[in-house]
């Protein structure tokens, strides 16, 4: 699997594997945190990805996740040794779960705000890659993409991204983009794993998947890498070949194409004597595009043990059932 991914006209060389820091202060804080960072970079990670909203649905904390990032920059004195992305936008999430996901946050009042309190979290001037967390069709690409411009110009950000945006919205910003000189998004954070073509709809229909006209999309413009999240499928196959089968049945996972991939993964964690975090991470190695996916450890043992997945040389067809 490859090490390293470079974007194409960007300085940004990127390890295949980022680091999602959802859990960050919910499973990882203080020592724990640079135990844990430490050993993804040891192991050849340099790249964290944090939202100004992770774990804001667990009080009294808010921004939490760039805390414990910016915590570890100010202990270990290590920045220049990541690339940091957030994300801003998001709706606002509360702990009583009663949160409206199309009540949008994307003007640019609201992406300032949200910048302005990330880069405070984190400690730091700049950060490397932003995203837009949501779409809002409402407003015109134009307007979106100029307002990273200026945060560019500002020297706060030094790309941008997009996360949960459709393909027909990406293609019109590249668009605009090119009409006006810009280098537009280096990267799309999306929801795609092994067992995401087969799964049932989620409960947040603001989440796009990596498939259909996104897809596609991604085969034509590697300039835009892929960043999957939720890559290794919140456990399913993890649970499934470890519990067995009724511990899955309330999964959106839960299908008979997906109980089928579960049964190739078992075949793959046998054929390479691999672990099943491996396994399902060596899935976007195999696709037609680079992909830079996200792991969200909850401790340094699995980093280490997903992180194993860089060493493995997996052949085409693997993941065909």
């Amino acid at each position: 699997m490859n090490k390293k991914i470079k974007i194409p006209e960007t300085e940004l060389s990127l390890c295949s594997v980022g680091l999602g820091a959802a859990g960050a202060g919910i499973y990882w804080d203080g020592a724990d945190a640079d135990y844990l960072i430490d050993t993804y970079l040891d192991m050849g990670g340099n790249f964290i990805d944090s939202a100004r909203i992770y774990s804001d649905w667990i009080p009294p904390e808010i921004g939490r996740s760039e805390r414990v990032i910016g915590d570890w920059i100010k202990r270990s004195g290590k920045r220049n040794h990541v690339i940091l992305s957030t994300k801003g936008g998001h709706p606002k999430l509360s702990a009583s779960g009663k949160n409206d996901m199309h009540v949008s946050r994307m003007t640019r009042e609201d992406m300032r705000y949200d910048l302005e309190l990330s880069l405070k979290a984190l400690g730091i001037d700049t950060i490397d890659i932003y995203f837009y967390h949501r779409d809002n069709r409402a407003q015109s690409v134009e307007e979106e993409i100029e307002t990273m411009e200026r945060f560019r110009r500002e020297g706060k950000i030094r790309y941008y991204g997009c996360s949960n945006w459709e393909a027909d919205r990406i293609v019109e910003a590249d668009q605009y983009c090119r009409e006006m000189g810009y280098r537009g998004f280096v990267a799309d954070q999306a929801l795609l794993n092994m067992g995401s073509e087969y799964m049932k709809p989620l409960a947040d229909d603001t989440m796009v998947s990596i498939k259909d006209k996104l897809y596609d999309y991604h085969k034509k413009n590697p300039g835009n890498l892929a960043m999957p999240y939720m890559g290794v499928a919140s456990g399913f196959f993890h649970h499934y070949l470890e519990k067995g089968v009724e511990s899955v049945k309330n999964s959106p996972y839960y299908t008979d194409n997906n109980l089928k991939a579960a049964e190739r993964c078992r075949m793959l964690v046998e054929k390479y004597h691999a672990s099943v975090s491996q396994i399902v991470l060596g899935f976007f190695s195999q696709q037609p595009f680079l992909c830079a996916p996200l792991y969200g450890a909850k401790s340094a043992e699995q980093i280490k043990d997903a992180m194993g997945v860089l060493e493995i040389d997996f052949c085409p067809g693997d993941y065909t059932f």
